[in-house]
């Protein structure tokens, strides 16, 4: 009986880098990852372009600089920091949310849904053709079982 130690080595710690790397979902999520770092320049620029000047039309285009002050006035010296009191940036925080929302829409309706539409018709391709191909052999099967009777009944 041979040990579960001596059936399969294990891979030294290069080798184990190796095949972690050549997994295809490390490459696909190094894709991703990449494809992501682009897509964060056309979701900025929409947001820089289309809902700042539209949020500028109710007040300043920069969001940032919606923020209210918890503890009394607040002081600010001239680099914008606060000298005294609480202030909240909620303006950058709804800055932050915008930008998730938008890009959630642009993936889902950019890409999620027509890739859906294209693997549910691909299914449906691939779903047709198999049920072609179990006709086509529900018939070869029916044949040869005459062809097998004939057969028989001339050798009887």
């Amino acid at each position: 009986m041979v040990s579960e130690q001596q059936q399969e080595p294990k891979p030294g710690l290069l080798g184990g880098f190796k095949e972690f790397l050549t997994r295809g979902n490390v490459v696909d999520l190094a894709v991703a990852v990449v494809i992501g770092a682009a897509f964060t320049g056309v979701v900025n620029s929409v947001v820089n372009g289309v809902i700042n000047p539209v949020v500028g039309a109710f007040g300043t285009k920069d969001l940032a600089s919606y923020k209210a002050c918890l503890k009394g006035p607040c002081g600010y010296d001239s680099a914008g920091h606060v000298t005294h009191g609480v202030a909240v940036l909620w303006g950058s925080v709804l800055g932050a949310v915008l930008n998730f929302l938008i890009t959630g829409a642009v993936v889902y309706f950019l890409m999620v849904v027509p890739m859906g539409r294209y693997l549910a018709r691909r299914a449906a391709r691939r779903a047709k053709q198999e049920e072609e191909h179990a006709e086509v052999e529900a018939t070869e099967v029916q044949l040869l079982r005459e062809i097998r009777d004939a057969l028989v009944a001339r050798s009887s």
